[in-house]
């Protein structure tokens, strides 16, 4: 243990990085053999920042799909939707002033990141960018049971680092996920947009 009382907690998907490209073209690649073609300003609207099992059952219906093959169709556009990820990478926009805080602040807090990204995509990001070594534990989908709106991820940041509610501060730009962050008690801070 670091002997830091202070954590600061940090999603990625609009919060770090700009991401809205990259897995809109790796979603749309993984989505076209399913007949489904996906559209930037909708999925910018409804599906970015949202777990898949929520918005991509919901597309493969709309194409038509069988109801009976949803779930596995879903799980295998998820695996092609990881894949096509890397070639896009440089579609993707780190906050730069939020990256500059993280390093004026790592001598006083810890420093966690907690996505509903797969732990694949999110160290292929955090690779390409080469910022990795900034986060002191970094909390992915295969970590939790329960995605955001939920507080799983944020609480077992917190309890990692036996910090408390109020040494916690916690930076989301998701309604799911600053909902989740306003569950822990924690200070939250909303990230809206940056260049």
């Amino acid at each position: 243990m670091s002997g830091k009382t202070n954590l600061a907690i940090f999603d990625l998907d609009g919060t770090l990085f700009d991401t809205r490209r990259v897995n809109y073209l790796s979603y749309r690649e993984a989505l076209l053999p399913f007949g489904v073609d996906l559209d930037f300003d909708y999925f910018a609207r409804e599906c970015n920042g949202k777990h898949y099992k929520t918005f991509i059952p919901v597309l493969l219906r709309s194409a038509g799909n069988d109801d009976s093959e949803i779930s596995e169709m879903t799980e295998k556009v998820h695996e092609k939707k990881k894949n096509c990820y890397p070639k896009f990478l440089h579609e993707t926009n780190p906050n730069a002033h939020l990256f500059s805080v993280i390093r004026l602040i790592r001598h006083e807090y810890s420093i966690a990141l907690v996505t509903t990204a797969s732990r694949k995509n999110c160290m292929e990001i955090l690779g390409f960018h080469k910022n990795a070594e900034l986060f002191d534990l970094i909390l992915t989908a295969e970590n939790v049971k329960n995605k955001k709106p939920d507080p799983e991820g944020f609480l077992k940041a917190m309890e990692h680092f036996c910090a408390s509610a109020e040494n916690t501060m916690i930076f989301e730009d998701s309604a799911e996920g600053l909902l989740a962050a306003e569950r822990t008690g924690a200070t939250t801070f909303a990230v809206r947009g940056f260049a």
